[in-house]
């Protein structure tokens, strides 16, 4: 951003704080403060409020606020400009984090475990309904971080080899697989686009990427032109 927008950008949050309390005409006497940008979409963080932003739209601005369990970061494309509020550092911003819950949600907007158990599904939030959602294979919920990660990450709380389903040996194997000791390879049956690797002699499910295919005899992921027998 130019240093002229940016200066126009400072003089815009600073009239639109009050904008926030008060009728935008009433204060500029119909004079309304306007974008930095005549085009596109930008949004601006509210000088006090972490819940509230401002938006420009093709040179449109308005006063916005995050649903219930959001705030303002910047970052955020959970739902109108919005990040989950755990994700959210407001610094010396206000965070109202008072929460209307339902049935099942904490916050109107949020992810939970599924369960008290190890899972592979979550619910996320979206205005107050409960919807499952599922970890991409071999991966568990782990609620300390809202994220999927390896199972064996989460030890005790998961068992790996029950989540990715398969059980990696004591020793060190045969073949191929005894190349990439102690990080040893095996095939998925039927899925050319995966591989299990073991960690600490704990099984992870490994996808090979876009484009690319698992080759049983190197252990290698290969481009799918290469192995045509599973494209």
């Amino acid at each position: 951003m130019s240093r002229p927008a940016m200066q126009a950008l400072a003089a815009v949050v600073a009239a639109l704080a009050l904008v926030a309390t008060a009728d935008a005409a009433a204060l500029f006497g119909g004079d309304v403060p306007t974008c930095p940008e005549p085009w596109g979409v930008q949004a601006y963080p509210h000088p006090e409020d972490c819940g509230s932003f401002f938006l420009c739209t093709n040179g449109t601005l308005s006063l916005e606020h995050c649903e219930n369990g959001l705030l303002f970061d910047g970052k955020g494309a959970v739902h109108n400009h919005c990040n989950y509020n755990w994700a959210v550092h407001c610094g010396h911003r206000k965070a109202d984090l008072t929460p209307l819950s339902s049935p099942g949600c904490e916050y109107q907007f949020g992810i939970y475990p599924d369960s008290d158990s190890c899972s592979t599904t979550y619910i996320k939030c979206a205005y107050g309904e409960p919807h499952q959602a599922h970890c991409d294979a071999g991966l568990a919920y782990d609620d300390k971080s809202h994220t999927c990660v390896w199972p064996d990450q989460l030890i005790p709380y998961c068992n790996p080899e029950a989540v990715v389903g398969f059980k990696c040996p004591a020793k060190p194997p045969t073949g191929a697989a005894a190349r990439f000791w102690p990080f040893p390879r095996f095939p998925v049956p039927g899925d050319c686009g995966r591989l299990i690797t073991c960690v600490e002699g704990h099984p992870r499910l490994i996808t090979c990427g876009e484009d690319k295919l698992f080759d049983s005899e190197t252990l290698s992921c290969l481009d799918k032109d290469e192995l045509p027998h599973c494209a």
